[in-house]
């Protein structure tokens, strides 16, 4: 990991009470869409832009910023109630266990971002429960790899460790083109995130936060945004 991203610079992203959530340490950030095949399947991520790097930066989480993905103050004038209403527990805690042969696969719903990889060939759940076939096991892997949310994880049945992906501390703005929607904000490598009241969620290699306003599990995605068709107007949506 490079000295610019290296834990001594305490990257951090900060809840702010009916606010934004407050970026620091220099995490550069870049924007991501959803892409898919010729079916409508997610099959991929793919890397549009990157942003400005900053030492420090205010993320909209309210929905209604003028100047997604910053924060202009939306919030204010929207009454943005921000509570924050997700439970301060361990992901294994409120996780659902698949088995298979070769592989396992953990599920916390409540997590879920709805970027829909999982669904490809059959589903992650399928292809867990096949994974004595090397196809399924390697698209099972790749699949939750492809979860922003890290909602699923697979894990090695020999081992009883998790295959997880290698991920620098980076934060991604995810688009989706094909549904012309836009979704939430996701955080990689391990990113420490600080609720409002002070207190810190537990640390974990892939999380998203939501960025509509409106999910229940405030400050996670809860795929919320497809329900309300949330767009925050980006030029690629159009």
């Amino acid at each position: 990991m490079s000295e610019k991203h290296s834990k001594d610079n305490n990257p951090k992203v900060f809840i702010k009470e009916n606010g934004p959530y407050l970026v620091k340490g220099n995490i550069p950030m870049i924007k991501q869409i959803i892409a898919v095949d010729e079916e409508g399947n997610a099959v991929k991520w793919e890397k549009v832009c990157d942003y400005p790097q900053k030492e420090s930066y205010l993320l909209c989480r309210c929905g209604h910023s003028k100047n997604a993905p910053y924060c202009d103050g939306s919030h204010i004038s929207s009454n943005f109630n921000g509570t924050e209403t997700a439970e301060n527990k361990t992901y294994l805690k409120e996780a659902d266990r698949t088995e298979g042969p070769e592989l396992d696969l953990t599920d916390n719903y409540k997590l879920c971002a709805g970027a829909r990889f999982c669904e490809y060939k059959g589903g992650t759940w399928k292809l867990t429960k096949n994974s004595d076939n090397k196809e399924s096991k390697e698209l099972a892997i790749r699949e939750t790899h492809d979860c922003p949310a890290g909602r699923l994880v697979i894990w090695d049945k020999k081992t009883g460790k998790p295959i997880e992906p290698e991920l620098e501390q980076s934060i991604s703005i995810v688009e989706d083109p094909s549904k012309n929607l836009s979704g939430p904000v996701w955080l990689k490598g391990g990113i420490p995130v600080v609720s409002s009241d002070s207190s810190q969620y537990e640390i974990r290699n892939r999380v998203t936060l939501c960025r509509c306003g409106k999910s229940n599990n405030k400050p996670f995605c809860d795929a919320a945004h497809l329900t309300v068709k949330f767009n925050d107007g980006d030029e690629s949506l159009k």
